[in-house]
């Protein structure tokens, strides 16, 4: 996309303005550049305020609550938007015994890292910041980043609340990339290629198609054990014990207020989009409808299912939160040790052996 973006705006510079043919090329990349990243802030700003506004909906009603009805109009739908003036408004506090550079570099890290993530989303076959033949890779590489975010940001508030969920955290996301990353090569060695565009059109022409059928039961095992790797990755319920109220105050972000406090929050919840989004690329078909509609075009249609699936994976998310108990830290570990790495391990090899069969000539 923003190769595409570069190349029409040199095309109408060289026609308009011939003097510009002897400009290079960088400017007007760079201006491509800034404006795809400036549309895709504004995405990831809305789609977090928006989910947030839909947690709160969720919970109440699960509740039996209104939630928010008040700011905004229809069933509060102002009221993200509110509490984000607010978090910018409030004041800036750093604690005196707190490394101020890592301090403040924590939040900025963890946000960029999930920014970054978006670069390989395929909202449709064009749709895209840049379609990379290492996609899938790229994203698995860049949540392990979001660890070193966290550790920083326990260790810099000088807190023993902070420390003990950042450590915790660490430990939980180091232990659960193990299964995401098998079951993150079950969907590659379907299709063939690290390509999230190429993945998601491996899987066109309707449900049946879908990957989660593909080497049914083996493949839908392994969309279950990557959806559940998700849920720890982004420190959701049952798996949230970085940030478990009863014990920790808040976490790792205990000692944030203000903008910073904000940056976690909303990197929190984009995170959610993305770990949703990629079990979509791998097993849910992508931006690729359920059934095949002929009069509507991809560019049009792709995008709306990919969200609408991604948003919906994203609401089970919710449904979790406000239905299972937290796990221990023993549970934890016992679950992913003991019970997800060795049936990713047994499901991949088996998806292997159906996919060679398969291929093989006969």
């Amino acid at each position: 996309m923003v190769e595409w973006v570069a190349w029409l705006l040199s095309t109408i510079a060289a026609c308009i303005l011939p003097f510009l043919k002897t400009w290079t090329w960088i400017p007007w990349y760079t201006i491509a550049l800034v404006h795809v990243a400036g549309a895709l802030i504004g995405f990831i700003s809305v789609m977090a305020m928006f989910l947030i506004w839909l947690e709160r909906k969720v919970s109440a009603h699960m509740q039996d609550r209104l939630g928010p009805m008040r700011v905004g109009g229809w069933h509060g739908w102002a009221q993200s938007l509110a509490d984000g003036i607010k978090l910018l408004l409030k004041e800036d506090i750093i604690p005196a015994m707190a490394d101020k550079p890592l301090f403040k570099l924590a939040p900025m890290l963890i946000f960029g890292v999930t920014f970054m993530s978006f670069v390989a989303l395929p909202f449709s076959q064009v749709i895209i910041v840049s379609d990379l033949n290492i996609g899938v890779l790229y994203m698995y590489g860049l949540s392990t980043l979001t660890v070193i975010g966290i550790i920083i940001a326990g260790w810099a508030s000088n807190n023993k609340w902070s420390l003990l969920g950042g450590m915790r955290s660490a430990a939980q996301l180091v232990s659960y990339e193990v299964p995401v990353g098998m079951a993150i090569l079950a969907g590659v060695v379907m299709a063939g290629s690290l390509s999230t565009v190429d993945i998601s059109l491996a899987q066109a022409g309707g449900i049946w198609n879908w990957f989660l059928w593909r080497c049914f039961p083996f493949s839908f095992i392994a969309a279950v054990v990557l959806f559940i790797g998700a849920l720890a990755e982004t420190n959701r319920t049952p798996f949230d014990l970085a940030e478990a109220e009863s014990e920790l105050v808040s976490g790792y972000h205990t000692e944030y207020s203000g903008f910073r406090f904000s940056l976690f929050f909303l990197a929190e919840y984009a995170n959610m989009f993305v770990a949703s989004a990629l079990v979509v690329i791998l097993f849910l078909g992508g931006f690729s409808g359920p059934i095949p509609i002929p009069v509507v075009p991809d560019v049009i249609a792709g995008p709306i299912w990919f969200i609408l699936k991604t948003l919906f994976l994203v609401f089970v998310m919710m449904w979790i939160r406000w239905t299972l108990p937290r796990l221990r830290v023993d549970q934890l570990m016992s679950m992913c040790w003991k019970y997800l790495i060795p049936i990713s391990l047994v499901n991949l090899a088996m998806i292997g052996l159906w996919t060679s069969l398969s291929a093989a000539p006969k």
